[in-house]
């Protein structure tokens, strides 16, 4: 589909209904800019009445540039009788602000919008001007960097909201077909400076490569095609692994490494597994299979651990410090960020398991607290003679380090009670002597 020719509408209108009829019955808000992009876009889409409204950002980077901009296409809105919004930011502030470049402070500023408009006035879909030409030189800026295959497989043509029909374009094709239909648009004119390497490609490399081999662009969309194809193989042979290799829990995701040390290359499926959580350091994260327990990665958003036989795989904001709860006499229940502990006089012991326990209330002294591990605890395991190290219980119960350090003790003057959700502690047991019983019970 790539250089079609805009000779009559019904080209792109056959493009829109075979490979993207749930445009036609949608509210649509096309992102404007005032280029030639996205005024070929806006008309093609009003040719074919489909249900548009124009959203355009202005984000004083040039001046009385940008404000004209904005006027033309208020007037081009106007012109063609569609609602038009208009938002105006300080891009350079919110770059400064969030240590960000421009053109990323512009795309955040951009979206967040859309996105925002999209949500509050329930539009279905946001359609962008992106094209063929756009598609090759972020292909070839993710090369240049250094990327996964997901890197070089283009841009979507659906992602979610955002949908850009104009993909399968040239840019050649667009103009033409402006030119054809005697159209204005707007020229930025910081998209002549190769400061910038997009720029840079757009006008110094890419062009030579076209004129190596003019059907550059038919053969790049082949590419496209195949590499996409690749990568479904591999999605399929990485869920096929996961299938055994991965359980999922509640605050953690626990895979066993014995299943990553069968495969020829386990690095490249640890890239596949990881990558979606922040990881970059792969020669690390591949280490990590034959490091010693204990050992840990982090990025931004996760962290990964090597716990004995497991890598863990445990979100950073679920790790915060719980600090310590205060429990009083007169409390019947309170909340922790993991639970609900209750507590109830009771005549006599009834049901037992692991979320509930019966201790003799007179023994407890007050404020209860409860609390993560501390270094050098002891309690004496219900059952059993003598006291543990709750280290060396922790062991034995086969603890993983994530686990070790989200149990929760409730204590009586320091003292273990109860290991909760686990083992009661056996100095505060009902006998024969209890005159009080209190029921707690872990939710």
């Amino acid at each position: 589909m790539i250089n079609l020719k805009f000779k009559n509408i019904d080209h792109f209108k056959n493009h829109i209904f075979q490979n993207l009829p749930f445009l036609k019955e949608s509210r649509l808000l096309i992102a404007i800019s005032g280029g030639l992009d996205s005024v070929v876009l806006t008309h093609l889409c009003h040719r074919l009445h489909l249900n548009i409204t124009l959203a355009h950002c202005n984000f004083k980077l040039r001046g009385e540039e940008s404000d004209a901009d904005k006027d033309f296409v208020s007037q081009l809105a106007e012109h063609l009788n569609l609602e038009v919004f208009i938002e105006s930011f300080d891009t350079r502030n919110h770059a400064e602000r969030y240590n960000m470049s421009i053109q990323m402070a512009a795309r955040e500023l951009r979206y967040n919008w859309f996105e925002t408009l999209a949500t509050q006035l329930k539009f279905d879909y946001i359609l962008t001007a992106h094209h063929a030409d756009d598609n090759l030189e972020t292909f070839l800026i993710n090369l240049s960097r250094g990327t996964g295959l997901e890197g070089l497989m283009g841009i979507p043509q659906v992602n979610d909201k955002v949908v850009r029909p104009l993909l399968p374009y040239s840019r050649d094709t667009l103009e033409q077909y402006a030119r054809e239909h005697n159209m204005d648009w707007r020229e930025d004119s910081s998209n002549a400076s190769t400061k910038y390497l997009r720029n840079k490609l757009r006008h110094d490399v890419i062009p030579v490569l076209k004129e190596i081999n003019p059907q550059l662009l038919q053969n790049f969309k082949k590419t496209l095609g195949h590499l996409n194809d690749s990568q479904g193989i591999i999605k399929e042979s990485v869920q096929d692994v996961l299938k055994y290799a991965q359980k999922v829990e509640e605050h953690q995701i626990i895979y066993d490494i014995s299943e990553f040390e069968k495969l020829e290359n386990p690095k490249a499926y640890l890239y596949e597994i990881f990558k979606g959580y922040g990881f970059t350091a792969w020669k690390d994260v591949a280490n990590l299979l034959n490091a010693q327990s204990g050992k840990q990665l982090y990025s931004s958003t996760h962290r990964l651990i090597k716990d004995r036989k497991h890598l863990l795989l445990v979100e950073i904001h679920a790790e915060e410090d719980r600090g310590q709860s205060i429990i009083s006499k007169n409390d019947l229940e309170v909340k922790t960020d993991s639970g609900t502990l209750s507590f109830a006089k009771v005549d006599q012991i009834q049901e037992t398991n692991t979320s509930i326990i019966y201790v003799d209330a007179d023994v407890l002294e007050y404020p209860l607290t409860i609390r993560t591990r501390e270094e050098g605890d002891v309690f004496y395991p219900l059952g059993m003679v003598g006291k543990k190290k709750l280290s060396k219980y922790f062991k034995d119960e086969k603890l993983s380090l994530f686990q070790k350090e989200h149990v929760q003790l409730l204590c009586s003057n320091n003292q273990i009670v109860w290991v909760i959700g686990r083992r009661a502690d056996n100095r505060f047991k009902v006998t024969e002597k209890t005159k009080q019983i209190l029921k707690i019970e872990w939710r």
